[in-house]
């Protein structure tokens, strides 16, 4: 596993030992950051199933200014943490620890004015709850004009074009995964 391309581009990364995370693969990777960017020029960037790190850090590697990751398992989280560490991104990746959905309430309580240009959501594919999630980010207002959302799912899955103020923009599917991206016409 490594960070594909940008500032980092070709660093290897740690994954996750064990079998309770499914990473993203590098080819799905490259692809789903090429359809959104490939690069970006700023912005907040939110991984609400953080695993290994590795979307978020190819996230900041294409330029993203900064990374708001959450993630409950705690290999996970060591993993993360060690990733971080080797490519010096501390001070440009926060891993938030526990439950994403309470966990995203709490940090929208201390940063009223935060809002994510980038949210990745790459859930295990057992007992998704998507649609739930995405019609909750707009409740609580923490997504910028024209973010883009980018979910990783499984091909089986399906996810409506419109969800509220987000517009379905692209839906490709790759082997078993699949990737719908909206953006935000808030």
């Amino acid at each position: 596993m490594r960070v594909i391309a940008g500032e980092m581009g070709g660093r290897r990364l740690k994954a996750v030992p064990g079998k309770n995370t499914r990473p993203t693969t590098d080819k799905i990777k490259e692809s789903m950051f090429n359809r959104i960017g490939p690069y970006f020029n700023g912005g907040i960037g939110l991984d609400f199933y953080a695993g290994s790190g590795a979307l978020g850090i190819e996230a900041l590697s294409r330029g993203i200014e900064k990374i708001y990751a959450f993630e409950n398992n705690r290999k996970a989280q060591a993993t993360i943490q060690d990733n971080v560490e080797t490519l010096r991104l501390t001070d440009r990746y926060e891993l938030l620890r526990g439950d994403n959905r309470r966990g995203l309430k709490q940090l929208l309580e201390g940063n009223a004015d935060l809002r994510f240009d980038l949210v990745l959501l790459d859930p295990p594919y057992e007992g998704q709850k998507l649609l739930e999630i995405l019609e909750e980010f707009q409740e609580l207002d923490c997504l910028a004009d024209d973010a883009i959302i980018l979910c990783e799912l499984g091909k089986e899955d399906d996810l409506p074009q419109t969800i509220g103020h987000l517009e379905g923009w692209q839906d490709v599917t790759m082997g078993i995964t699949r990737l719908v991206t909206y953006r935000y016409r808030g």
